[in-house]
């Protein structure tokens, strides 16, 4: 739906909301299910718990199943418990146990109860695993396949059971009592096969498979690797129990990388678990005031260094003219080199062990940057000493202080971000929380220790 549009609807569902909540569910009936989630999105909790209430249930299911949709578990707070067990019961068991576990205690011992005993037993299983994992975000809802089946027999089980699963990707072919996996088989397979030929010649046997404690974004990771609609899960003992779909991957790659993007800038997780304008106020300084703290604080160390050069500063005071040039140069280079390493750990296109080979290859990349910039430093003191005496009559020095300084802080900015990231990580840490304002704020500091250094070491008997 074009934006104008969705926008007019948007202000009509407000004035609906003001004055009855009478034919809401006739305005947005006609809606596709991806706009009206879009359209909830934009609602305050209250508004959208309202809409969501006056949905027919199936129209509700699938409102609630679109990858798009936020908050759906505190929209379900705010609806009747019977209500929202039977817009659960309607959803995939993926879906339906990622919407419990975000939700209160007591809202989910107000709606579990209500539940029929085989979706709570499916429930209660699948929130045993942890929320990260594999286990956490499958569905038990795929298609099993006897090896001793035919082609046809197979087509035939599967158009038996195929409405009571959430999405056919693959069938997998499993050893009766055991539950072991033999092989899988797509549906493009078995229609392009003879209808009388054994299942088990069909099947592509050892599939890509992920335990069910394996870290939801290694699952990802592998889907993309090898370019999977779905991966089966097995359990220690090598059982299936379920498998994860490419549209849980979606998910999941969402939430990871709002995570990511939220510690790159230093705040906590969790401050865009809504729209930014529906964010509390306290909780928004909440999840920025931590890491502000802890970096302010970091910057103090700045001053300090800034007061052990006092003399320095005091006898050549042209010095403090390039210290906002120094910091920022450090800062960008870090920030550019952590962002770059962050990236490459993510994708798995660098390990822990790659450790070496990334600095060695940073060791070079900082030296040329580093030289780039402190030649430009160095040419822009020399052009402008040409027609003004802003530098003295020892600018040659200075010149030489700003470009060999620039060099040296661009190559420890560079070092420092691509090494923090593997620190972290073998640490047990998001590398995330390395970039930009923490290796700004060390290098920062670092920066200015070195440039006053060189300067000691260039100026001395001269200009100091």
């Amino acid at each position: 739906m074009p934006a104008q549009d969705l926008k007019a609807l948007l202000e009509r569902i407000h004035t609906r909301l003001d004055e009855s909540f009478v034919g809401i569910g006739q305005m947005v009936s006609d809606l596709d299910a991806a706009d009206l989630a879009e359209l909830i999105n934009q609602l305050t909790l209250a508004e959208a718990a309202t809409v969501v209430s006056m949905l027919p249930v199936p129209r509700a299911i699938e409102i609630c199943d679109q990858p798009t949709m936020r908050r759906r578990a505190a929209i379900l707070e705010q609806l009747e418990p019977p209500r929202v067990a039977e817009i659960l019961a309607g959803l995939s068991a993926d879906e339906r146990t990622d919407i419990v576990q975000k939700m209160g205690l007591h809202e989910r011992h107000r709606v579990v109860p209500r539940l029929t005993p085989e979706v709570r037993a499916e429930l209660e299983g699948l929130l045993q695993y942890p929320v990260h994992t594999a286990g956490g975000i499958m569905t038990t809802e795929f298609v099993r396949l006897d090896p001793k089946l035919s082609v046809g027999g197979a087509l035939k089980h599967i158009r038996s059971v195929a409405r009571e699963k959430e999405s056919i990707y693959a069938c997998y072919v499993m050893e009766p009592g055991t539950g072991h996996l033999l092989g899988a088989v797509s549906l493009r397979d078995l229609v392009m096969a003879e209808l009388e030929a054994p299942l088990t010649k069909v099947m592509r046997p050892k599939p890509v498979t992920v335990n069910a404690l394996d870290d939801q974004e290694a699952v990802a990771q592998k889907i993309g690797k090898y370019n999977l609609l779905a991966v089966p899960v097995l359990e220690k003992d090598g059982s299936v129990v379920g498998f994860v779909t490419v549209d849980d991957v979606i998910d999941v790659l969402i939430e990871e990388g709002t995570e990511d993007i939220l510690r790159m800038a230093a705040v906590e997780p969790g401050a865009l678990d809504k729209p930014y304008m529906q964010v509390a106020l306290p909780l928004m300084i909440r999840k920025r005031a931590g890491w502000l703290v802890i970096l302010f604080l970091g910057e103090m160390l700045t001053a300090t260094a800034m007061g052990f050069f006092e003399k320095e500063i005091e006898k050549a005071v042209v010095l403090a003219l390039f210290v906002p040039l120094i910091i920022s140069s450090g800062g960008n280079s870090g920030s550019q080199a952590s962002t770059l390493v962050i990236r490459a750990l993510a994708l798995g296109e660098v390990t822990l062990r790659d450790w070496w080979r990334v600095m060695r290859r940073e060791l070079f990349s900082g030296l040329g940057l580093g030289l780039i910039l402190g030649s430009i430093g160095f040419l822009r003191i020399t052009i402008w000493s040409g027609f003004s005496k802003i530098y003295g009559p020892h600018w040659l020095l200075v010149a030489l202080t700003v470009g060999m300084a620039l060099i040296g802080i661009v190559l420890w900015g560079t070092l420092a971000g691509s090494m923090l990231p593997f620190m972290l990580r073998r640490l047990g840490f998001d590398p995330a929380t390395s970039s930009a304002p923490f290796v700004a704020t060390l290098v920062d500091v670092t920066g200015l220790v070195i440039y006053f250094s060189v300067a000691v070491l260039l100026l001395r008997g001269t200009l100091l």
